[in-house]
């Protein structure tokens, strides 16, 4: 008997005439128990949505706020990993291990990549009360390490309470051609992009799937669904027919549209009529001193976000008919709202290839628009400007990443006919995102248990909502609420905030602290910090005291350097930095293996086949950006795919039938490299790369094939590879490897003469 598992209250003799029987009796929600939605979007700021005041057409969001209540005062953390462990567990996104994004881990308990087991998912709990679980879409709550098919899988989505999980475990994925997960395992794209896919559809096919099969068997069983949008992060990428449609409608640019958003807030309602315009953030110029290329690519960059978000819109209206269908509508709780604010990631320009930002290349509109036309389509990885993303945050400063308002200030839509008399009507109380799970479980009833799967639970910090659902009037009853990201830190009490925006490598203590009265300066544009320096001190010595008590230190500025994380034990990034595969394995997310960008690095490839036995070797990243090994018309070819430019190099002797070892030595000197191709270990080619990529792709590698888009223009789908690959070895190098790289190369032929 397992030591978890309650002793036999019955009898047993020495037969069934001498014994009596006991059945376990599972919990289940009482008939008529609200089924739970919680609905994701990222990246997307306080405006964007119609009946927060945008122009853009969110004919189905603004059909669940005119049924239910909009949040106008409703805060999140300044980015996605942070706020979904906090939305899912009612607490405090530092307190729970999540200060940033999960694709590190610093070693502090604030940051470790996945969240607490101390704190148990809202889908840990439902499940523990009988509702089945669904997660769809977006998860980054895994160390991206363990996102691999080689798992471990216990913060994988089935591993924290979803019963059924289909979408990407990664920040963000192409559209098209997506990382896609379906339960614990890897699966290909369903169909292509020509037979019309794109993952956002896929998504909402797969949530109305399951919670059809689950009340058309288990009617008497209540749902949580979690469906997390890829939508609207980068790429922005959207069906032809969306695109199509909002060509021409921004070309007033981003001034107007800013004037134009805010006064409808406040004729809707959202902000306060006495809330100002906040000023254009430093690097956002004034839309008629731009020139016509900037301006074109611009408007049209913002009509790729906004075909994006109206093609989300319709799916989110499938949701809404699927369940009303089913009779299920009226008794579920709908929550919908954004991770953060408005992103910051396109730069002042916008960008076809957001990766270029992540390289820290400036893509001018001069070079860009001559791809115009690739924009929101499978050949572009676009991000708008910083003018439409402060748009985007109307009537806010700054964007996602920082604490103004602009990155933790969103809208947030409640829907439940059932329980909600009011419709259409909206909420000013301030509340967070830690809320969101505490006003769940008043609603239906549920104490969540102070021991959860052998783990002692961390107290729930989060406040409920519930009060206002039906009380527009009530007092707010969450009066405190501290933030950080990265350095930049915020401290809201009592209708005041003191924030301050953090460069890195400067110390702390220089860091220059605003003080706003919210209460009557929603917008931030009034800086009382010097008036009234007692009021300041107190919040500064508040926000210290928040942030002990919610694990919020160490403060920590790092970055893009932190990607990869520690290098610990068992790590699928060993210490001596060597990789070897044995195809056909999975697809291997970026940070589950050798990040080939910005350094020196071997790869070896054994293999047999015939002539005419092509097909891809190695591939990693899109047709965006990306680097591809493989054989056609029997030579070696070695395409580096640089944001669009190829630098290609083909073997100068064909590669042999039978047995052999090929590979190439790519050498990084300072902003460039040089390319070696071997054939059983001589070489048959040289290659000049003029640049190179330090990050290359979101996207995974493949062995065999290249999965997604392609990257060499050589080729077109997987090429899958016809002859038999054994073993692939790739060692990255430092300047002390080469004799690493030696060795490894003796092993592989060793191993090959075994063969």
């Amino acid at each position: 008997m397992s030591v978890s598992e309650k002793p036999f209250q019955g009898v047993i003799g020495k037969t069934i005439k001498d014994s009596t029987p006991v059945f376990e009796e599972k919990t289940y929600p009482p008939l008529g128990t609200p089924n739970v939605v919680i609905i994701l979007i990222d990246d997307l700021g306080f405006s964007h949505f119609n009946c927060f005041g945008s122009t853009l057409d969110t004919p189905n969001i603004n059909r669940l706020a005119d049924g239910g209540l909009r949040y106008t005062n409703y805060h999140v953390t300044p980015l996605c990993s942070p706020t979904r462990a906090s939305l899912l567990t009612g607490r405090n996104s530092h307190e729970v291990g999540m200060r940033s994004v999960s694709n590190f881990n610093t070693g502090f308990p604030n940051m470790r990549g996945h969240v607490s087991n101390h704190a148990g998912l809202v889908a840990e709990v439902l499940r523990e009360e009988g509702f089945t679980t669904f997660a769809l879409g977006k998860w980054h709550l895994t160390q991206m390490a363990n996102a691999s098919a080689a798992g471990p899988f216990d913060q994988w989505p089935l591993g924290r309470g979803f019963d059924r999980f289909y979408g990407f475990l990664d920040g963000e994925t192409d559209q098209f051609y997506p990382e896609l997960v379906y339960d614990n395992h890897h699966v290909p794209v369903p169909r292509s992009v020509e037979d019309g896919y794109h993952v956002s559809e896929d998504l909402v096919d797969h949530g109305l799937e399951f919670v059809r099969d689950a009340k058309s068997i288990r009617p008497d069983r209540p749902f949580f669904m979690y469906l997390a949008f890829g939508a609207t992060h980068a790429p922005h990428q959207a069906p032809r027919k969306f695109l199509e449609k909002h060509k021409g409608r921004y070309d007033s640019g981003w001034d107007v549209a800013r004037q134009e958003w805010f006064a409808r807030q406040i004729s809707l309602g959202v902000i306060p009529p006495d809330t100002q315009l906040a000023p254009r953030n430093p690097g956002v110029e004034e839309w008629s001193t731009l020139s016509d290329n900037q301006k074109r690519l611009a408007c049209r960059l913002q009509e790729a976000f906004a075909a994006f978000l109206e093609h989300t819109d319709e799916q989110i209206g499938r949701v809404m008919d699927g369940l009303s269908e089913l009779g299920e509508l009226d008794n579920t709780i709908i929550f919908l709202q954004s991770d953060n604010g408005a992103s910051q990631e396109g730069g002042p320009f916008g960008v076809l290839h957001e990766m270029k930002f992540f390289n820290m290349i400036m893509e001018m509109p001069d070079e860009a628009i001559h791809r115009i036309d690739d924009i929101g389509g499978p050949s572009s990885h676009s991000n708008y400007p910083w003018g439409w993303a402060q748009a985007g945050n109307t009537p806010f400063k700054w964007y996602k990443q920082n604490t103004h308002e602009g990155g933790v200030h969103v809208p947030l839509v409640v829907h439940w006919p059932d329980g909600i008399k009011a419709k259409g009507e909206l909420r000013h109380q301030f509340h967070s995102v830690n809320d969101i799970v505490p006003t769940i479980y008043e609603a239906l009833g549920v104490t969540p248990p102070a021991v959860l799967r052998g783990f002692e639970q961390l107290p729930i910090t989060g406040t409920s909502l519930k009060y206002s659902l039906n009380n527009g009037d009530a007092e707010p009853q969450k009066t405190v609420q501290f933030f950080e990201n990265h350095g930049h830190r915020a401290i809201y009490a009592h209708g005041w905030k003191a924030v301050t925006r953090h460069t890195p490598n400067v110390p702390y203590e220089d860091d220059d602290w605003e003080l706003y009265n919210l209460a009557v300066d929603r917008s931030e544009c009034v800086n009382l910090a010097s008036q009234m320096p007692e009021k300041l001190s107190e919040l500064v010595e508040l926000w210290w005291h928040e942030a002990e008590v919610h694990n919020g230190l160490p403060l920590d500025d790092r970055g893009v350097e932190l990607f990869g994380g520690t290098i610990a034990e068992r790590s699928p990034n060993r210490p001596d930095r060597h990789y070897t595969y044995y195809p056909p394995i999975a697809r291997i997310p970026t940070a589950a293996g050798p990040g080939l960008g910005g350094r020196s690095w071997d790869m070896t490839v054994s293999l047999t086949r015939s002539v005419g036995d092509d097909g891809v070797l190695y591939s990693t990243g899109t047709e965006n950006s990306g680097v591809s090994l493989f054989i056609q018309n029997n030579k070696l070819v070695f395409d580096y795919n640089y944001f669009g430019t190829h630098t290609i190099i083909d073997s100068t002797v064909d590669v042999p039938s039978g047995t052999s070892v090929v590979g190439i030595e790519f050498r990084r000197a300072k902003k460039d490299a040089t390319v070696a191709l071997l054939v059983n270990n001589q070489k048959v080619g040289e290659l000049y790369i003029p640049a190179i990529m330090r990050m290359i792709s979101s996207v995974g590698a493949s062995i065999g094939r290249d999965e997604g888009s392609a990257i060499s223009k050589r080729y077109a789908d997987e090429f899958a590879f016809r002859g038999k690959i054994h073993r692939l070895d790739i060692q990255l190098l430092t300047e002390n490897r080469a004799e690493a790289s030696v060795n490894a190369q003796a092993s592989q032929r060793e191993t090959m003469g075994r063969q």
